[in-house]
């Protein structure tokens, strides 16, 4: 694989003011069939296309907090849900993608601890059966991960040693191997990645400047380097992400002290402006999100900022 230069073309942007956004934007949100119980957040969540897939994250037990190991399956056809599979072991803040018939679960914090992890679990559909992949070069928690032209792009989080960075490696499955990529210019956690066209934008999250950072950073794998886009509209982490018709949409978050977010935004991509969507009915982060045919499903988070749980579906239709 060609390995990508590290060459940043992108300014940092850190603000935590409210950006300038389009006006309003139509859409529509409906109530659908909740997550199984027990209720959960921090959740990694992933679609083939037909079906939504949830897995990890924390849940509440008469202990405290606990690893669920159970894979969900949503099928919007029929509004149910299904137990398809069980983790080899819990974790948490971990990315989520879907890539040749088989989940990717990449990285997070192992169990219910916040001790970064570099496993990857492989997630066979068609026989429900794990497998180990190759270990993340550098452990992260709290990352993003997405597929661009069949490689797995993993990007930022926070690190074993406990510091947020803009590390990002990329595997080939033809070729089994992890290799580096051009750093994102903003370290940070808590942020969200979606793929529109050739680009791979990220969007928001948190480091030791800012818990509500605007950042909008924007990589181009030809040119192996990142540029800036127009600033999310409302600072916020622990968000969620999805790509549809050539959007990004950007849904929940949290703050340090005292508050969720209902705020669901569409940046356009090639016009690089944000537009402001109806709210989601239920604030949540830790929340995930998967589009599958004109729909944006948002499922699970917690309801207040910290360790709280639910087990919410909700649906968008754009407008």
């Amino acid at each position: 694989m060609l390995r990508l230069s590290a060459i940043l073309i992108a300014a940092v942007v850190m603000a935590t003011a409210p950006a300038t956004a389009q006006p309003a934007a139509p859409g529509t949100w409906t109530t659908l069939a909740p997550l199984p119980d027990p209720p959960r957040t921090e959740v990694s969540v992933a679609t083939d296309g037909d079906r939504l897939f949830l897995l990890g994250g924390f849940a509440p037990s008469p202990g405290g907090t606990t690893a669920p190991l159970a894979v969900h399956a949503y099928d919007p056809a029929t509004d149910a849900w299904s137990t398809i599979a069980a983790l080899p072991e819990g974790v948490n803040h971990a990315g989520l993608v879907f890539l040749d018939g088989s989940l990717y679960l990449v990285g997070g914090y192992a169990g219910t601890t916040f001790r970064a992890t570099g496993a990857v679990r492989i997630l066979d559909l068609s026989t429900g059966v794990w497998r180990d992949g190759p270990s993340l070069p550098t452990p992260r928690g709290a990352l993003a991960v997405v597929v661009l032209d069949g490689r797995i792009h993993a990007i930022g989080g926070h690190d074993a040693a406990d510091r947020d960075t803009g590390t990002h490696e990329v595997y080939d499955p033809a070729t089994g191997a992890w290799t580096a990529a051009a750093p994102m210019p903003t370290p940070r956690n808590h942020h969200a990645a979606a793929v529109v066209g050739d680009a791979i934008v990220v969007l928001g999250g948190r480091n030791d400047a800012s818990f509500l950072l605007t950042a909008n950073e924007i990589f181009d794998p030809a040119t192996g380097t990142w540029r800036t886009g127009a600033p999310v509209p409302t600072g916020r982490s622990g968000i969620a992400a999805v790509a549809l018709d050539d959007a990004v949409y950007l849904f929940g978050g949290e703050e340090r002290r005292g508050a969720t977010f209902a705020a669901a935004e569409r940046y356009d991509v090639a016009a690089n402006t944000w537009a402001l969507l109806p709210d989601m009915p239920t604030a949540r982060h830790g929340l995930g999100a998967a589009a599958i045919g004109s729909f944006i499903y948002v499922v699970s988070g917690g309801p207040q900022p910290g360790l709280t749980y639910s087990t919410v579906n909700e649906r968008l239709e754009p407008g």
